[in-house]
């Protein structure tokens, strides 16, 4: 099998890295304001939309007040 080598432990390796948890804390910050910009608007905005404005919007200064490694 292709992945035998790598099992859970190498599953376990990505989802402990800095670079995925990185990640998901910025999905959850788009998903967050999908969400809150939807209720506004009275409809679901998209997460495309909502990609959009959190990076033209608000990706600099939430990459600015994160911690550095």
């Amino acid at each position: 099998m292709a992945n035998e080598s790598t099992g859970s432990s190498g599953k376990d390796w990505v989802q402990n890295s800095t670079l995925y948890r990185e990640f998901q804390a910025e999905r959850e910050e788009i998903l967050r304001l999908k969400w809150l910009e939807s209720e506004k608007a009275g409809h679901d905005i998209g997460f495309e939309r909502a990609l959009s404005d959190w990076i033209m919007k608000h990706r600099a200064a939430w990459r600015k007040s994160r911690p550095t490694a």
